[in-house]
């Protein structure tokens, strides 16, 4: 049987892609890219950086799919904490991966568009700038929907972190604060349309980022030690 510090490792290395990937993915490219309101300027990025933009599709890809395994290693290391609350934290990360990787599809859907190809001649270029536009708004709606479960699955594993002797418990108390703020995130997005460009936009999802980092490296460098078993 793998000792317990080895899944912890495991389950470190696979948060650290997601980490990595993640903000390749979904902060870094899209920084390099989009031009908010104007389509053509972020054309012409996506155009002048096709091999950027092809790359934060792939980094999107290894990210999800990491994304998948991981709470199934996590849930190895810490259902003996609480095995409902582990099955819980489970159900919700997975619940979140067929949303990511449809919302890709809006991504390529942009480099279709932007293919050349002999059909879309039909379409005057302020058309197929439109139709850009409107791919990569899509693709962000169906981030803000992962968002939802991204947010929720970091209240049962912010618990069990907290909960268990192996693992500090600073972290279980950021993860699970992170986690309502990203819920406060996704209504904010949703609710309010300038919400985006408040001061709290820039603040409330910081909990989480910390929480998130930490357990991943403390997993990876640190591992853990043997569990104490209870019943939940």
């Amino acid at each position: 049987m793998d000792s317990n510090k080895k899944i912890a490792r495991t389950a470190g290395l696979l948060y650290l892609i997601v980490v990595v990937t993640g903000i390749v993915s979904l902060i870094y490219v899209p920084s390099q890219i989009t031009v908010h309101g104007d389509a053509s300027a972020t054309v012409r990025n996506i155009v002048a950086s096709e091999a950027l933009f092809r790359f934060g599709i792939v980094t999107g890809l290894i990210c999800y799919t990491a994304f998948l395994v991981l709470p199934l290693a996590l849930y190895k290391l810490l259902s003996p904490v609480g095995r409902n609350a582990a099955v819980l934290m489970v159900t919700l990360a997975v619940a979140s991966v067929p949303i990511s990787f449809v919302s890709l599809l809006y991504k390529l859907d942009v480099l279709t568009l932007l293919s050349g190809a002999g059909y879309l001649q039909a379409f005057t270029t302020n058309q197929l700038q439109a139709q850009v536009m409107l791919s990569l708004d899509a693709y962000s709606k169906g981030i803000l929907l992962s968002s939802v479960f991204w947010g929720l699955w970091l209240l049962p594993f912010g618990y069990l972190v907290f909960k268990s002797a192996f693992l500090p418990r600073v972290l279980g108390v950021l993860l699970m604060i992170g986690g309502f703020g990203d819920l406060c995130d996704v209504l904010g997005h949703v609710l309010f349309p300038g919400y985006v460009d408040t001061a709290i936009a820039s603040f409330v999802t910081l909990p989480g980022s910390f929480g998130e980092i930490g357990i991943c490296l403390w997993l990876l460098i640190m591992g853990a030690r043997e569990p104490t078993r209870s019943v939940g």
